[in-house]
């Protein structure tokens, strides 16, 4: 009988896995293990390599972090590099040194060995780290295989708190074919050791640190198959200096120049510009820096809820100013009397509140004076046209000539309207120095206000972003 092609390859096959189960690796004198005797367990690349199939192989891992390349937080991705190292056994490659002339490790091609499935369960993207081609394999068959691994893995990124934000993401090792009867994982290093060498590397690389790399090895269940997973808390944390020289320190510097603004005279009409510029100069810097700023769907950084308070603020400093003019212009032209209850609250409350300091030679008037009668002693009152009215008499001149009565009618009716405008112009003055102290006064009260909400706020962020940082 004579064998086809393919019986042969199996019968030859069956033979070196029956010779390679009961010996070792043949080596020539002065060498290794002989080219025909690896060939012959390259020949069984398919198979696991194992001599009893009802026992599982170990494999071993861990990995150091080497570096975070990225992250998109509005497509919830983390792209890191690692340094990955997987240790498992082959029980075919298996040799004395003494035999081998102290050969005790070498190197072979990965893709002529078996290797385990070994995957990233969050890995989102192709792998387009370069290759490692060999891995080691020493005298026991134990295979070390180290490789460069670039991770685009999805991760739940929680951008509330940028740019003093922590991120926690998850790297999940385990099998994707081979459940716990064929293939046991557990870590080659205890999770305190790669923390320490992620740590190592990580430290002075680009805008993230490592916080802690924590991690567990578990069982996934899935109907009545079984994996064993190791998980990997990888917590990172943002350098926050780029963004707070880029957008902190400028927005303040801006509220800064907003608050000072106030001293500026309320009377004047320069203040409005000035504020209306700031707020300009304010919305081309939002414009220009947005795209430092992240974007996710799920919710909206507490920087640009920030910037928007921020920007409410100053046009409620500008609405203050314009307020505030419209009480010294439009009021004082008029020259209304001030209500009595604007009196009462504003000239006397408010201004014992913000402890308004009133000139030496003004007092805060207390009421409204009404007009009195002219006083009797006046020598330009009435009175004189009066005393004459009824005796149509002239009165002789010191020059010779006499005064008739209708001239000094003439001349108190002159004197009355002079009067009467010096006296208007008066009033005039005092009622627009009296809405100026109200102007002032509410200038004061609003500036006060205003700064008590900038504190309040500046606060509430702080807090927030520690509290945040501390969790």
């Amino acid at each position: 009988m004579v064998l086809s092609q393919p019986g042969y390859s199996f019968l030859s096959g069956f033979l070196l896995t029956a010779c390679l189960c009961h010996s070792k690796l043949v080596c020539e004198e002065g060498s290794g293990p002989t080219h025909e005797s690896l060939q012959a367990v390259f020949d069984l690349q398919p198979f696991r390599p194992v001599v009893n199939l009802s026992s599982p192989t170990i494999a071993n891992l861990s990995f150091t972090l080497y570096a975070v390349l990225g992250v998109n937080e509005k497509a919830q991705l983390l792209t890191t590099f690692l340094w990955l190292r997987l240790f498992w056994r082959n029980e075919f490659l298996v040799w004395d040194p003494d035999e081998c002339d102290g050969v005790s490790r070498i190197s072979l091609p990965v893709k002529e060995l078996w290797s385990p499935d070994i995957i990233v369960y969050e890995f989102v993207d192709d792998d387009v780290s370069q290759a490692c081609p060999y891995v080691y394999v020493n005298h026991t068959g134990r295979i070390r295989w180290d490789r460069m691994l670039r991770l685009v893995s999805a991760c739940n990124l929680e951008i509330f708190s940028f740019p003093f934000d922590v991120q926690n993401c998850t790297f999940t090792f385990g099998s994707y074919m081979h459940t716990i009867r064929d293939v046991r994982l557990s870590p080659a290093l205890t999770f305190n050791e790669m923390s320490i060498n992620s740590k190592q590397y990580l430290e002075a690389s680009g805008e993230w640190e490592l916080v802690d790399l924590l991690g567990e090895t578990s069982i996934l269940k899935f109907g009545i198959d079984e994996w064993d997973i190791i998980t990997f808390w990888v917590v990172i944390k943002r350098r926050p200096v780029l963004y707070v020289v880029n957008l902190l320190i400028p927005s303040s510097f801006l509220m800064l120049i907003d608050i000072l603004s106030f001293y500026l005279p309320p009377h004047s009409v320069d203040r409005a510009s000035f504020k209306m510029t700031l707020i300009l100069g304010y919305t081309v810097f939002l414009l220009i820096m947005n795209d430092l700023l992240p974007s996710t769907a799920n919710g909206t950084p507490i920087i640009g809820i920030y910037f928007s308070v921020c920007l409410a603020l100053m046009v409620i400093s500008l609405l203050e100013t314009v307020i505030i003019t419209n009480v010294l212009h439009h009021s004082s032209m008029k020259y209304q009397e001030i209500p009595n209850w604007v009196r009462v609250i504003v000239l006397k409350h408010i201004a014992n509140l913000i402890c308004y300091r009133w000139p030496e030679d003004v007092r805060p008037p207390e009421k409204p004076q009404e007009d009195k009668p002219e006083s009797l002693n006046n020598s330009t009152g009435p009175w004189v046209v009066q005393h004459v009215s009824q005796t149509p008499e002239r009165h002789p001149n010191t020059n010779g000539g006499t005064i008739s009565l209708p001239e000094l009618q003439l001349i108190c009716q002159y004197l009355r309207d002079l009067r009467a405008h010096l006296n208007s112009m008066q009033k005039e003055s005092e009622l627009q120095g009296q809405w100026c102290h109200v102007g002032y006064i509410l200038d004061y009260l609003l500036f006060r206000i205003y700064l008590l909400l900038i504190t309040c706020y500046a606060m509430v962020i702080i807090t927030m972003w520690c509290i945040w940082i501390s969790q």
